[in-house]
């Protein structure tokens, strides 16, 4: 909610800028996570025959042009770094309304798909367990910490980056050794897994591709910093571009390493941890048990905060109204958290977790994802084009490019993930049109 300042008031305390770019960049890769590739290996590989690391690259290429528009729009709405405000005021406001909606469901789908991802690495160490005990156990554990007010603090997830950086550079020291002490079937052993003359299907390829989009969500955050960065008009969108290329070559690295390790051949025991079977295969019971541990780690932390993340901006939603206020709007009187919102992201993540694959959660997240990600691009390409005073090329170019390479990935979802996107979008349409009478009077989503 942006609320204007009154000519004569008092000076409201501003954030100190103490951001360089080196520090924005660490920011941006900790967000995103080092393991970021990992928890969709699987899924990616499933869809794409195989080419995981094409499939990550292809998606670095598109998130590339989407950061690029990401970094310029945030030079011209400093304090907002938000896809929906860049599109409600270089475009339209309704359209900036189906660009937020789209957001809230990435919103409430983060903690779903996270419950699912721990459930299953927790199913590595208890397999006896049934999977919907830990379905309840960690949706009940997010909400709990999440009411009670339990937060990890900043230091405490950089120093657990570090742990995962130091986790990743073993894992490649034990598939390297693997690879070069097994004997390889045939030539191009090395280049089959960027491609496969056998398996290689470009429309397969594009679907994994719209999975493995997962990988980068989260470095838009890096806009949020704008009033907390020394020099924002350079600083952000570098650094933005920066996370983009750093995660994507990392995370190409990764996948590539596991492509060597297990023959594509060769089925997952199971598909939602793929990444934790080719780690035992290259080290043995003790790297799995590690990257395990490691995964689960790291999403508990993530179900966490997305979950929290969630509640906040319900809470925002319902406070503007844009929402039920007398539920949405309303904080806990001795915590202060908006406890209704937690309760009900709880209670929506272990429905989903019970009734949808992991697959299909990470199918409807890019889905909004990839939605938010053409309106950026679509915001820059009327700001910094048409509307320019002096047009020129590369500003119609990039944003283009990254436009019409995010909605080829986003017709490539699956179907059903499409329809049920389309529902989310249409239930937000009619409920945004009714509220604003038809989108004659202002909706404020945030």
């Amino acid at each position: 909610m942006v609320i204007a300042e009154r000519e004569g008031a008092v000076a409201a305390p501003k954030l100190r800028r103490a951001l360089g770019l080196w520090q924005l960049v660490l920011y941006g890769i900790v967000v995103i996570q080092p393991t970021a590739p990992m928890p969709i290996y699987g899924v990616v590989s499933d869809h794409a025959h195989g080419h995981v690391v094409t499939a990550v690259l292809i998606a670095m290429v598109a998130m590339l042009f989407t950061a690029i528009s990401y970094g310029r729009m945030a030079r011209a709405y400093p304090s907002a770094g938000s896809a929906f405000t860049y599109v409600g005021q270089e475009i339209h406001p309704a359209l900036g309304y189906v660009v937020g909606w789209g957001m809230v469901m990435d919103y409430l789908l983060n903690p779903l798909i996270c419950t699912i991802l721990c459930s299953q690495l927790a199913a590595n160490f208890a397999p006896g367990v049934p999977y919907v005990v830990w379905a309840v156990f960690f949706a009940g554990l997010f909400t709990g910490l999440n009411l009670f007010g339990i937060q990890i603090a900043a230091g405490i997830n950089d120093a657990f980056a570090i742990g995962m950086g130091i986790v990743i550079a073993i894992f490649f020291v034990v598939a390297a050794h693997y690879v070069f002490n097994t004997p390889h079937a045939g030539e191009g052993f090395f280049w089959r897994p960027f491609y496969d003359r056998q398996a290689f299907d470009l429309k397969l390829v594009l679907g994994g591709t719209s999975l493995a989009v997962l990988t980068y969500i989260g470095f838009d955050g890096i806009s949020t910093l704008s009033e907390e960065a020394k020099n924002p008009q350079r600083d952000i969108l570098l650094a933005t571009v920066l996370v983009c290329l750093v995660t994507g070559l990392l995370a190409g690295c990764e996948v590539y390493a596991a492509q060597l390790v297990w023959p594509v051949s060769k089925p997952f025991p199971d598909v939602d941890t793929a990444f934790v079977h080719v780690a035992g295969m290259a080290g043995g019971p003790w790297l799995m048990q590690l990257i395990n541990g490691t995964l689960l780690v790291a999403t508990v932390g993530s179900g966490m905060g997305s979950q929290l993340g969630a509640a906040r901006l319900l809470y925002a939603m319902g406070r503007s109204n844009a929402l039920p206020r007398s539920f949405f709007g309303v904080l806990d009187p001795v915590r202060q958290n908006p406890r209704n919102n937690v309760l009900f992201a709880g209670a929506l993540a272990l429905i989903g977790a019970l009734t949808i694959t992991f697959e299909r959660g990470v199918e409807l997240l890019n889905f909004g994802a990839l939605v938010a990600f053409m309106g950026v691009n679509a915001a820059s390409l009327v700001r910094y084009y048409l509307r320019a005073a002096e047009r020129k090329l590369l500003d119609a170019a990039v944003p283009l490019c990254g436009f019409l390479v995010c909605l080829s990935l986003w017709w490539s979802l699956n179907l059903h993930a499409k329809i049920a996107g389309a529902a989310w979008m249409a239930v937000g349409l009619i409920y945004g049109g009714v509220r604003s009478r038809g989108f004659r009077k202002d909706l404020i989503l945030f």
